[in-house]
């Protein structure tokens, strides 16, 4: 028999002042940008300190819960994978592998739902994907990286699928793969090819030639792959996600 578990410390107040702040967001149905009643208020109707009430509104401050404006107040935060992809670059380190594991997923999810984006894309999302690859090429031919240009265009892939969920998870991957990029140096050696990937992709989209569009997003997957296993050989070559 399996012995009986050490009955668990009750929660410190700390912690319990930050599961009120939480329960009464979601209980009030609170938006982003909403105000929070003021740190005095707050204390009174908790029945703790004020100096309880600071700490735990800068732990979940720190979580991307809370957000602090100076001569303002405290405001309910949007929803963001900041504080999530903060750890999640620290663990991945420079292990390439994982690095891998990322863009595989990404990879797979992008593949998965691109059938979707060709049922319900729009002329106006073809053109915002246009609008996206001329800031791309401007960047490149300036033999710059274009990163904010490379999250927009695939967040824009799949914005006619109004999928807020799917959003997010791309949002993230991408993230995750840059940050971890950055932090194992990966260059772009030809941003002008990663721009002409870009467009063949859309150039695909707009024919609504499914075989080829996840011919052309496999390809760019795979060189992507190809960037990381030269690195991962003491290469200095990389290109953009």
């Amino acid at each position: 028999m399996r012995p009986i578990s050490a009955l668990k410390r009750p929660p410190s107040l700390h912690v319990s002042v930050q599961e009120s702040l939480r329960s009464y967001i979601a209980e009030n149905h609170l938006e982003a940008g909403a105000p929070l009643p003021a740190e005095g208020d707050l204390a009174q109707q908790l029945g703790v300190s004020r100096n309880s009430v600071r700490e735990s509104i800068k732990a979940l401050e720190s979580v991307g819960v809370l957000e602090v404006r100076r001569g303002s107040g405290v405001f309910v935060k949007a929803f963001s994978f900041e504080p999530l992809l903060d750890n999640l670059t620290y663990g991945l380190g420079d292990v390439l592998t994982q690095i891998e594991n990322v863009v595989a997923v990404r990879r797979a999810l992008e593949l998965g739902m691109i059938d979707r984006t060709l049922e319900q894309i729009e002329p106006e999302d073809i053109r915002d994907l246009r609008t996206t690859l001329g800031a791309m090429r401007d960047h490149a031919e300036r033999g710059e990286a274009a990163p904010e240009a490379d999250r927009q265009f695939h967040v824009l892939l799949f914005r006619c699928l109004d999928n807020a969920i799917l959003t997010r998870l791309i949002e993230v991957f991408w993230l995750a793969f840059y940050r971890a990029s950055n932090f194992t140096d990966l260059t772009n050696p030809d941003p002008l090819q990663t721009w002409r990937d870009h467009v063949a992709i859309v150039d695909a989209i707009e024919a609504r030639d499914l075989a080829s569009v996840r011919d052309q997003l496999d390809r760019h997957y795979q060189g992507i792959m190809q960037v990381i296993a030269f690195n991962k050989f003491g290469h200095s070559n990389g290109r953009e996600l």
